[in-house]
């Protein structure tokens, strides 16, 4: 089965929309953790909108599955952060400054140096690495250059076109995922994806080791209830 990580960042987004501690960002994930989900990714940006620095610190002295942090290693209190904690992975992704969200993966030719000095550093203290990339399967193939475990596919231009020309729509990750599996290169997969469109991506992308939702299980969870969400969407993943 495709193990669901849920990104928790629209909780702290909305905590910290009002001070306090409310909603609990640490009870919720470990509340997701016990609903089923296989693990908990944060994206903690420099100006800490969201997930807190301390959260992640937090979050793994509690977490019994798998902390995900995702982030930009070109910022030094990123990599700091990772390196104390040690999470049982990070994703590399090329965000700017005060971007809203991710919207591009990496050019792992253009940056390949720069990846392999990071990969290096983070999988010699025992965190394995994935990196953000497009559908593209240059890029794919500069990611095995990197050294990398894992690369997560961007599925954003999935997701938008799947009401209109699914079989299009799904067809460059097909493609992409099938020569990550040649390459030996675990996939994982976010961005976009939801209940309309995840059984679809999930049947279709051979060797899918992981997806990280948060955006729309979190919006879903206003209607359905959260434990009852986090059931729905391990069920597409069945």
């Amino acid at each position: 089965m495709t193990k669901l990580s849920v990104n928790i960042n629209k909780i702290a987004t909305l905590r910290n929309a009002r001070g306090g501690n409310t909603p609990d960002v640490i009870k919720a994930a470990a509340d997701i953790e016990r609903y089923g989900a296989h693990g908990i990714t944060v994206h903690p940006r420099p100006d800490e909108r969201h997930i807190t620095y301390q959260d992640v610190r937090d979050l793994k002295k509690i977490l019994k599955t798998e902390l995900n942090v995702e982030g930009n290693p070109h910022e030094k209190k990123f990599i700091d952060l990772v390196l104390e904690v040690k999470p049982q992975q990070v994703t590399l992704v090329p965000d700017v400054l005060g971007q809203l969200t991710s919207d591009h993966g990496w050019d792992t030719l253009a940056n390949k140096d720069f990846l392999i000095e990071m990969i290096h550093l983070f999988k010699t203290h025992g965190i394995r690495t994935s990196i953000f990339v497009d559908a593209n399967l240059k890029m794919i193939e500069g990611a095995k250059i990197t050294g990398t475990e894992r690369i997560e596919l961007y599925t954003e231009n999935y997701a938008r076109c799947f009401n209109t020309e699914k079989e299009k729509a799904i067809a460059p990750f097909v493609e992409a995922a099938k020569r990550a599996n040649e390459l030996q290169l675990g996939i994982n997969a976010g961005h976009d994806l939801s209940l309309e469109n995840l059984k679809f991506f999930k049947q279709n992308i051979p060797g899918l080791l992981e997806v990280s939702i948060g955006h729309a299980l979190i919006s879903d969870a206003l209607y359905f209830g959260l434990e009852n969400t986090v059931q729905m969407y391990l069920r597409q993943l069945k």
